[in-house]
């Protein structure tokens, strides 16, 4: 398979859930799966877990391992039962509850936000349904609010309900994420994605039950409303990484101005030196069609400019009718984005240690004099990342770990090619390994040429060196 930088998410649903087509995602380009605990059983949870640890231990899988990141519904807010859709239409006038009672009018609208009155006034805007139906306040009582419709449809029961501009008063962690949470812990999920973050207090929260379970785990910070966009910088330095989830960002924000919040996101990232994330709608006409339309592919790409260490797929793999071709679609992209530098992101780096430095300069050197590749030798991962986050102009990062969670956590770090190898301590006998592997990467055609290499490693330096240096292979 042809080198990417960009790394590839795909969430896991009906469409996707049987173990060759899984295999099939993956032999396509597919580095990492989600599971999105919004709708997600713990047992459909589990067999996506058993089959990724089945592809990832068959010894004909090829392309690193898949990674496993598990996705919190977060503190959302939903319309209650109905037992039949309600069509509403433009201009109706509907009532909107958070009374218990069973006898409310059959007209009404039960929302599960006990707070849902106070939080809201006459003028503000109701959005349902992402961003498909919504209502405008007229007046309010003590238990409902009067609505105007502004934009009409059916409204199903438990749909997503959206109030932009208003701060929620639910807790960043739920009962139900708690649980979640204490799933993914259970079957060593390699990322958990906390969503509605709006500070990092919330991402500290998490972080404490990771530790207090001795859970590896890497968190991912969803931003998805203008508090956390606000507080972007403090969260990128308490999270591992980030994704733009632009569905809810998209209602809680101005939809025009997403392209530039967007970007403001992605340069945080690279600021922080975090992995990236883009998020919702990169390929959703291949739901229902075969190929993606002309505004689709320039907003992946666009993504890739941006320096995004991966691009996550939602109901084009969860439950269209085209999984595969989104998947070589996303692939084929990248590969041709990434003939072009980024933006340029990654030169406001911060470099917070001597080993950033070190990854600057590492990519800087086999830019200069054209390396075939750099080679990260670590036990925690942090190497290649330092690495990564300079962003190597089409320079793969081949990245040696004898740490099986360090492998799998890999598959979101942009640029790695990650090998799991036992006894890294025997210097000589790794990098025996180390050669037959890159021979075996760069082909029998290239069998005869000096290839060359910048090797970064504490491992293999003197006693407390950090250090870089240029090997002929």
């Amino acid at each position: 398979m042809e080198f990417s930088r960009t790394k590839i998410i795909c969430t896991i649903g009906p469409a996707t859930s049987s173990l060759p087509m899984m295999r099939s995602l993956y032999n396509n380009g597919m580095n990492v799966v989600r599971i999105n605990m919004s709708h997600a059983s713990y047992k459909f949870a589990k067999s996506v877990i058993d089959k990724v640890n089945k592809i990832n231990s068959d010894p004909k899988s090829q392309h690193g391992s898949i990674g496993v990141l598990l996705d919190t519904q977060g503190p959302e807010i939903r319309t209650g039962d109905t037992e039949v859709p309600l069509d509403l239409k433009v201009g109706d006038e509907v009532k909107l509850t958070v009374r218990d009672e069973v006898d409310v009018e059959t007209s009404s609208i039960k929302i599960n936000y006990k707070d849902l009155i106070h939080s809201v006034n006459p003028g503000s805007k109701i959005t349902v349904d992402n961003g498909l139906i919504n209502f405008q306040v007229i007046s309010k009582e003590e238990d409902t609010l009067l609505c105007k419709v502004l934009d009409g449809g059916k409204l199903g029961s438990k749909r997503h309900v959206n109030l932009p501009g208003v701060r929620v008063n639910l807790p960043s962690i739920t009962s139900k994420d708690y649980e979640d949470i204490q799933f993914g812990i259970k079957n060593n999920v390699d990322f958990i994605a906390l969503s509605f973050v709006r500070n990092a207090d919330d991402l500290d929260k998490l972080q404490k039950i990771l530790d207090e379970k001795k859970s590896p785990a890497k968190i991912i910070a969803r931003i998805e409303n203008q508090e956390g966009l606000d507080n972007i910088h403090d969260i990128c330095k308490s999270s591992w990484g980030v994704m733009v989830a632009r569905g809810d960002l998209g209602i809680e924000t101005s939809l025009v101005d997403l392209p530039n919040i967007q970007r403001r996101i992605m340069y945080a990232c690279a600021k922080w030196g975090r992995r990236s994330i883009v998020a919702t709608h990169l390929l959703e006409s291949m739901i229902s069609n075969p190929t993606p339309t002309r505004a689709e592919v320039t907003d992946i790409a666009n993504a890739i400019y941006e320096g995004a260490d991966g691009i996550m797929l939602s109901g084009e793999t969860g439950v269209g009718k085209y999984p595969k071709e989104c998947v070589n679609f996303l692939k084929s992209i990248a590969i041709k984005t990434e003939k072009f530098r980024t933006l340029g992101y990654e030169s406001h780096l911060v470099p917070h240690s001597d080993w950033q430095h070190i990854g600057v300069n590492a990519k800087n050197l086999a830019e200069s004099i054209k390396a075939d590749g750099i080679i990260a030798i670590t036990r925690t991962g942090k190497t290649a990342q330092y690495v990564s986050n300079a962003k190597p102009f089409g320079i793969p990062i081949f990245v040696f770990t004898g740490n099986r969670s360090t492998y799998r956590q890999l598959s979101l770090v942009g640029s790695s090619v990650p090998h799991y190898i036992t006894g890294l301590n025997n210097h000589e006998r790794t990098l025996k390994k180390v050669t037959k592997i890159l021979r075996e990467y760069y082909g029998s055609e290239n069998k005869t040429k000096s290839l060359k290499f910048i090797m970064v490693s504490s491992i293999f330096s003197e006693e407390h060196s950090d250090a870089i240096q240029i090997i002929n292979i």
